[in-house]
């Protein structure tokens, strides 16, 4: 369990009466409600407070159901409750145990008066008032006295989060305006009992279904009064408030804990996908099979298919195992060169290449004005070791003249940092009529059939060995370097046999599936 389920989980035992004995010595919930009544009655007669427009009582029946008289009327609310509770509790409306107004709405048209200090929602988070940020506003003298806070007063977010909640704890002068109820209870009862409750009706939604509106939610005055509320005896809401004191600090060390472990964990199973890629790429994933066609035939296949596309164009280039076993690279008529600075061994039935002799680089597509594409930002591209990336539809004649060209099959990375560090990368497939557009700052490698298998270009690309290469070739303004096109097209990379390539990626993807953590 997380801490923060094992939170909820100890405040809802609170209100339910379960997380302290109940003492058979306490004054009894019913007794305190009578004399919050006879308070009332003379805050009434004195003018303090007006008198309730709808006078409820709730009381359980011998048949040990639950009913509310409002009036002459008398209903059964049983089914209404959301949990059972002591018999020394009882079930209340707010108004039943405290005075609740929302507060000014703020006119500068209208405004006069003084100019004084007043919390809206955005400075009440849960359990605390922030005041890093107090706004001013003009109240007038019979405002002052209507919306000022008094030590003690809850504050309830009538709006956003609906029921985010604290306590004005302080003697200092303050106001409020009418994104908050303030909630002022009789007769010693508890606000920060309140809270708890507050906090378990917001995580079993009572609180939302009690609130107002679509898109933007709102407890409005006569929701906050029709919810039911479970109140203990005095003596016992002060013990349930001490003993969820006392386990705050643990479940707070509970949870710094379990952040040290998830760290620890994110770090474990990073490290584990970067090792599984490099060991995918120095072909020590799979075994090699002899009966394998070789990638030096698979190479030469892309050789014929580049010269009878480029003709004249073509320059013949090809990195080669010699028979001193030292690779050298053939360009064209110059001087074949060794390479002696490989990053590091590959099996015999594979070769290293240059990116720009077996694939196309950034290619440009070639279709009608009219056609509707897909274009995709580079925040659509998701992070991490996945081929994960959503699109908008867009006419090509709008996407074809600033941005990148990509059709169904090629294989997109990020040049920039930090999306190039934290693979952002993707196989463009499923693209509206094939086709799309989009970020500059992608590089577009286009794969010649039947050569380079997508998933195993999309690892490599996502690999140690890559990463680290692109960081240190890196160009341009600390704040905004990139991997350059020259340095992608001579990027070095170890190509497996096709079959081998094939067998490369089922291993891969069966073991990150395997090693996804439980989110739960």
């Amino acid at each position: 369990m997380k801490a923060e389920q094992l939170r909820k989980s100890i405040l809802q035992l609170a209100i339910q009466g379960k997380l302290v004995p109940q003492d058979p010595n306490d004054e009894p919930a019913s007794v305190l409600l009578e004399r919050i009544r006879e308070e009332k009655q003379k805050l009434i007669k004195e003018g303090k407070i007006k008198k309730d427009k709808i006078d409820s009582v709730i009381y359980k029946g011998e048949d040990n159901r639950y009913y509310e008289k409002v009036g002459s009327e008398v209903k059964d609310i049983t089914d209404e409750l959301p949990f059972e509770i002591p018999d020394s509790w009882a079930w209340v409306h707010l108004p039943n145990v405290a005075h609740s107004e929302l507060g000014k709405t703020l006119d500068k048209l209208k405004n006069a008066g003084n100019l004084k200090p007043y919390l809206c929602s955005i400075n009440v988070n849960w359990n605390k008032v922030n005041l890093t940020t107090v706004k001013t506003a003009k109240f007038e003298r019979k405002e002052e006295e209507k919306y000022a806070l008094a030590k003690g007063d809850l504050l309830i977010c009538e709006g956003g989060e609906v029921g985010r909640c604290a306590i004005w704890e302080s003697n200092d002068e303050m106001y409020y305006q009418n994104a908050l109820h303030r909630v002022r209870f009789y007769c010693d009862v508890s606000p920060y009992y309140f809270i708890k409750v507050f906090e378990v009706y917001k995580a079993l939604k009572i609180l939302d279904n009690f609130s107002k509106g679509v898109t933007i939610k709102h407890l409005v005055q006569n929701s906050l009064y029709a919810l039911y509320f479970p109140i203990p005896p005095l003596k016992e809401q002060a013990r349930i408030v001490e003993k969820i004191e006392k386990f705050e600090p643990l479940i707070a060390e509970y949870d710094k804990l379990e952040q040290q472990a998830t760290k620890l964990d994110d770090e474990i199973y990073d490290k584990l996908k970067k090792s599984i890629l490099q060991y995918a790429i120095q072909g020590k994933l799979v075994p090699q099979d002899p009966n394998d066609e070789p990638a030096s035939v698979l190479l030469e296949r892309i050789r014929v298919e580049k010269k009878a596309k480029l003709g004249k164009k073509y320059v013949d280039s090809y990195i080669y195992k010699g028979d001193d076993n030292c690779y050298y690279e053939k360009v064209g008529i110059n001087t074949t060169v060794r390479l002696d600075n490989l990053p590091f061994d590959i099996p015999d039935s594979w070769v290293w290449a240059r990116l720009k002799d077996v694939v196309e680089i950034n290619p440009r597509n070639n279709i009608d004005d009219d056609t509707m594409v897909s274009f995709v930002e580079m925040k659509s591209l998701k992070d991490g070791f996945c081929n994960s990336f959503v699109f908008e539809k867009r006419v090509w004649k709008n996407v074809k003249s600033g941005f990148t060209h990509f059709k169904n099959g090629d294989v997109g990375f990020a040049k920039i940092t930090p999306c190039f560090q934290n693979r952002k990368s993707a196989i463009f497939n499923s693209l509206k009529n094939g086709y799309g557009a989009g970020t500059t700052e992608l590089h577009i490698l286009r794969i010649h059939k039947n050569t380079i298998l997508a998933n195993y270009l999309l690892w490599f690309l996502k690999s140690p060995y890559l990463i680290e290469y692109g960081k240190q070739k890196f160009s341009g303004t600390a704040g905004q370097q990139r991997f350059g096109t020259n340095e992608v097209k001579n990027t070095l990379i170890p190509i497996p046999p096709r079959k081998e390539q094939d067998r490369i990626c089922l291993k891969i993807e069966r073991i990150l599936d395997s090693i996804v953590k439980d989110e739960d």
